[in-house]
């Protein structure tokens, strides 16, 4: 039932997601943002199959993953309607970190990738992810997530060129969280029509 303040904004009744459909969004960044990823990028790197392997890299590694892999993370969320910016954040953060354990467990267990190094990423797309699920409950969903792709770019371009990682990739990292974090505080708990 809608109510009316003073301000003119209408409040509606607000859905605030339980238990289940918490765990539904854990899953979902795991059955349907990893597969989804995988298949875009299966068409994404056979562009970049017949350039040079540095150039390859570069293509398939700094400029579409992150294109490809933030979209994947956020596409669950685009269906959800009448929730507030905080319920939103916290659905993004915890598809991001369904998401992110996958990429952890296949790096781990299948690249033989350190757990050390691999680690922060879990947090980290949950943070990208949460970026994009506060412009999806502002109603502005493209410049933030064309934040969270260019913090995942600069992300994995560090990667690719180690002798850097110690300055830039931390430094994103760092500056991911803390703009997860901001934006956090900025959410709310209430639902009007002007947000």
């Amino acid at each position: 039932m809608a109510e009316f303040s003073k301000e003119n904004k209408v409040s509606v009744s607000v859905h605030r997601p339980g238990v289940n459909e918490k765990l539904f969004f854990l899953l979902s960044g795991i059955i349907t943002s990893v597969p989804l990823t995988l298949f875009v990028s299966g068409f994404t790197d056979s562009l970049c199959v017949a350039m040079p392997i540095f150039f390859a890299q570069v293509c398939s590694i700094v400029i579409f993953a992150p294109l490809v892999e933030e979209f994947a993370k956020a596409f669950p969320l685009f269906y959800r309607h009448v929730e507030t910016t905080r319920s939103l954040f916290w659905l993004g953060f915890i598809v991001g970190i369904g998401f992110g354990f996958t990429e952890f467990l296949l790096y781990v267990l299948v690249f033989n990738q350190p757990i050390l190094t691999r680690l922060p990423g879990i947090l980290f797309h949950a943070c990208s992810t949460s970026i994009t699920a506060y412009g999806i409950g502002t109603h502005r969903p493209w410049p933030f997530y064309l934040i969270a792709v260019g913090l995942h770019f600069l992300n994995n371009f560090a990667s690719i060129f180690s002798s850097i990682w110690i300055f830039v990739g931390p430094a994103t990292l760092a500056a991911t969280y803390y703009l997860s974090s901001h934006l956090y505080r900025r959410t709310s708990e209430t639902f009007t029509e002007e947000h």
